[in-house]
C-alpha cells in the first residue's frame, strides 16, 4: 500500500508547490516627476468621480484625495464591479499617483485592463499591500506586478503613511518607481503578462479594506 501512496503523494507535492516568479534586477535611486512636470493630466476632475465608473462606495473628499470606505458587510476581492476604473482607455503613459492604507491595507493599481468586470485575467495589477518590513517581497506584495514579478526591494512605508508610485509604460516595456527607486524593470512580451492587452483601463482595486489615492495622473506618451 505504501508503495502505491507514494507516488500519489509525490505528486500532489509538486501540484501544490507554490508558483515562483522573478525579482526584478537591482533597485536604483529615480526620481518621480516634478509637480510642474508638462504633459500631465488630472485623472480625476477636483470635483466627484466624472470619468470613473464603480459600484463600490469610492469617494471624492473635499482634500482632493479618493477614498474607499466598505460598506458593511463588503468583503473580498471578487466583486470586480465594485473596483474603480477609467471609462477611457490607455496605451503607452506614464501614470504617478500617491497612495495609503489601513493597517493589513490591500488594494491594487490596475491597467491595461480589456474588461474591467474579469480584470484580473484581462489586465495587469501593481500590488498595494501592508507588507512594510517584508525582508524579501514577492509579486504578491507591494511593489510586484502579480504573478509576473517581485520588487527589487521592500519599499512600501508603515499603514497611514503616504507613498508614491510612477509607473512607465511605453511598448511593452514597464518600469515602476516605488519611493524614489526603481523597483520594477519588466519587458511584458516576455513575462507571464505577454498574453494580456497592450491597452486597457485604468483603475483601483476594492478590497473592501480603507485605502487612499490622491495626485492621480496621467501622460500619454507618443
Amino acid at each position: 500500500m505504501m508503495k502505491t501512496l507514494l507516488p500519489v503523494l509525490l505528486a500532489s507535492s509538486v501540484l501544490a508547490a507554490p508558483e515562483t516568479y522573478p525579482v526584478s534586477e537591482p533597485a536604483v535611486d529615480a526620481t518621480h516627476p516634478a509637480a510642474a512636470a508638462p504633459g500631465f493630466v488630472p485623472l480625476f476632475n477636483g470635483r466627484d468621480l466624472s470619468g470613473w465608473r464603480t459600484k463600490g462606495n469610492w469617494v471624492y473628499d473635499a482634500d482632493g484625495t479618493v477614498t474607499l470606505r466598505p460598506r458593511p458587510g463588503e468583503t473580498g476581492w471578487k466583486r470586480f464591479d465594485a473596483y474603480l476604473f477609467t471609462e477611457r482607455r490607455y496605451r503607452d503613459f506614464v501614470l504617478d499617483l500617491e497612495f495609503k492604507f489601513e493597517p493589513t491595507g490591500n488594494s491594487g493599481v490596475f491597467f491595461c485592463v480589456a474588461e474591467p468586470l474579469d480584470p484580473v485575467a484581462k489586465g495587469i495589477e501593481l500590488q498595494i499591500l501592508d507588507t512594510h518590513g517584508l525582508a524579501k517581497p514577492g509579486h504578491h506584495d507591494c511593489g510586484g506586478i502579480i504573478r509576473a514579478m517581485g520588487p527589487a526591494e521592500n519599499r512600501v512605508r508603515p499603514a497611514g503613511e503616504w507613498n508614491r508610485y510612477t509607473l512607465t509604460l511605453k511598448s511593452r516595456r514597464l518600469e515602476v518607481v516605488f519611493n524614489g527607486r526603481r523597483t520594477i524593470v519588466l519587458d511584458l512580451d516576455r513575462s507571464p503578462m505577454k498574453d494580456r492587452p497592450a491597452e486597457g483601463h485604468v483603475g483601483f482595486q476594492d478590497e473592501a479594506k480603507r485605502v487612499w489615492y490622491r495626485g492621480v495622473r496621467i501622460r500619454e506618451l507618443p
